[in-house]
């Protein structure tokens, strides 16, 4: 599956169990680990548990599997792995925090 293709199924799988703010990031050339990180918030942590979970049978679905799932047990923050893409999932409070938007977003520029 196209990375472009895969990452809709992720805003999609997201979407339908409403998960709140998400956002996509191109971080192509940033870093060799990923080109792209979907963010989004759950109002519980049954809900991030329950986002995750939906991200991960939707990709299954489709014959992409998570290469790791981390932060299921705590679920203020659920992180899948699915290659090019990575997804995080956070409670409001823990992605307020972190801000991961920021720190990828306007990356420290080496002089």
């Amino acid at each position: 599956m196209e990375p472009v293709q895969l990452k809709q199924l992720i805003v999609d799988a997201l979407d339908e169990l409403k998960a709140v703010n998400t956002v996509t990031l191109d971080v192509t050339g940033l870093t060799d680990i990923m080109d792209h990180m979907v963010i989004a918030s759950g109002t519980s942590s049954r809900h991030v548990k329950s986002l995750a979970g939906n991200v991960c049978t939707q990709a299954k679905k489709q014959g992409v599997f998570p290469l790791g799932v981390e932060g299921e047990q705590s679920g203020d923050w659920v992180l899948v792995d699915l290659g090019d893409i990575v997804v995080h999932i956070m409670l409001p409070a823990t992605r307020d925090f972190y801000d991961l938007e920021r720190l990828w977003e306007n990356p420290v520029q080496n002089v």
